[in-house]
């Protein structure tokens, strides 16, 4: 079986790359060191003499003869180069090299000035001497100051051969070459390694999460972006889990919340059926329990299918200005049976004229939730008090009750659909347990704050704010 690459890996791609990137290197240090290397030399020599150039001349006008005599002495051996300085008739005034004994350049110098003539310039430079052999950079410029005579300086800088400097780095060039592209090899498979060892980590682990693998740990490698990826991934596996974990929940709660109505439905119908369908007190007895029963089963379906709704986005909320104290007092009137009967008593708490801006029909639902789950805690004393103040920029509303309380650690899962808190209910109730959890999706789409404060023996307070509606 033969291995084929995959030429679309990172893995593969990055040894090209690096690969790519050492023999263009490898190119330009051979063009530079072996085919260039005698322009850059010339070149470099030429920018150099013309600098030296400039000193001398810089020199010869802040300087007395003397004084420029010693400084030239000192340019011409620290920069390996011959000056003659001849006045313009020709006669020398100073010839100076690192050696102190340059050899005759009065060819060269005839050529230079010759040149400067022709050219009618102040400065110019050559190189003299046939190609291949020894050559050397002449360089004339022209002297002048006020209170000096006219000279001209002529640099002279040997250009030496560098055929076999060329021979060495060749030599040497292979070496580098070779070992460059071996070092560039093996960094491109060490760094193509580490970094898609992690990323089929990653692939295998979301392979297994495909395959409904919930909670698994996806683990990062050597770099931030892998280990951001990989923190990413491990964070939507978990929530996986969870929302599995809750869909198992729900299901299961359901079908216990459905199961207990739907077999008293049918043990009553049964029993009317065959026992009390020709005595009527029994028959409508049974035929209430039945409708009693129908009744909460459309009330859990109902709450599911609007917590659904509103977890889906497919409720939008429309605000609008209302009179918080209206739509309190108008809730209240659907608790006036049940206060009339069992004695229980729902005190409102409001300033008139208080403008909140907000969805009416939600806030009262919240309103309903929280008082009827107020009322199933409301303790001994029956009382529920619903209090209502203006804070500044929003109305604040807040649902007390006397009860037995929540245990701390029971708060934070109150919101939760189906939970059931640990305390002990006064009134009985037929509830969906989905009443709470719609509350916290009608404030959460409201962007209110909200939550519950509660201490055992005393009782618990709902509260939620709503924003102040401005003319």
């Amino acid at each position: 079986m033969k291995l084929k690459p995959d030429i679309r890996s990172i893995k593969f791609k990055v040894c090209l790359y690096f690969i790519i990137f050492a023999v263009l290197l490898m190119i330009v240090l051979w063009l530079l060191q072996v085919l260039f290397l005698n322009t850059f030399y010339q070149t470099m020599k030429e920018a150099k003499t013309k600098k030296v150039a400039a000193s001398i001349e810089l020199a010869y006008e802040r300087n007395d003869l003397s004084d420029f005599a010693d400084q030239v002495t000192q340019i011409a051996e620290s920069n390996d180069m011959y000056i003659y300085i001849t006045y313009v008739e020709g006669l020398p005034f100073l010839i100076c090299g690192r050696d102190n004994s340059p050899r005759d350049y009065t060819e060269e110098m005839l050529r230079v000035r010759g040149e400067m003539e022709r050219k009618n310039q102040k400065s110019v430079s050559l190189p003299i001497g046939e190609s291949g052999q020894k050559r050397t950079l002449a360089c004339g410029n022209l002297l002048r100051s006020d209170d000096k005579p006219e000279m001209i300086a002529y640099i002279f800088s040997p250009l030496w051969p560098v055929t076999s400097t060329i021979e060495i780095l060749t030599n040497q060039l292979i070496y580098v070459t070779a070992i460059s592209l071996a070092m560039a090899l093996i960094l491109a498979f060490y760094l193509s390694t580490r970094i898609t060892t992690p990323i089929r980590d990653i692939t295998r682990s979301a392979s297994r999460l495909a395959q409904g693998e919930y909670g698994v740990v996806f683990k990062g490698g050597h770099y931030s972006e892998l280990n951001n990826l990989a923190d990413t991934l491990t964070r939507a596996s978990i929530e996986l889990e969870k929302s599995s974990m809750l869909q198992k929940d729900l299901i299961a709660n359901v079908s216990h919340d459905l199961r207990t109505p739907l077999t008293m439905v049918k043990s009553y119908a049964e029993m009317v059926r065959d026992l009390s369908g020709d005595n009527p007190p029994k028959r409508n007895a049974h035929l209430q329990v039945i409708i009693d029963e129908a009744d909460r089963l459309n009330l859990l379906v109902s709450d599911m299918l609007t917590l659904t709704r509103m977890q889906s986005g497919a409720i939008v909320i429309e605000k609008t200005p209302f009179d918080l104290k209206e739509t309190a007092e108008g809730i209240l009137l659907s608790f006036k049976l049940l206060m009339e009967e069992n004695g229980y008593r729902v005190n409102l708490e409001c300033p008139a004229g208080i403008m909140v801006n907000a969805d009416p029909e939600r806030i009262k639902q919240v309103f309903s939730n929280l008082i009827n789950n107020a009322l199933k805690f409301c303790g001994e004393d029956k009382t529920v008090n619903v209090i209502i103040k203006k804070k500044g920029r929003y109305a604040l509303c807040q649902i007390q009750d006397h009860g037995v309380g929540i245990p701390e650690d029971e708060l934070a899962h109150i919101w939760e659909r189906y939970y059931k808190a640990s305390s002990n209910m006064v009134r009985p109730t037929t509830g969906s347990g989905l009443g709470l959890s719609i509350v916290k999706e009608i404030l959460s789409l409201h962007q209110v704050d909200y939550g519950v404060d509660s201490t055992l023996g005393e009782g618990t307070t709902f509260w939620f704010k709503l924003d102040i509606a401005y003319k």
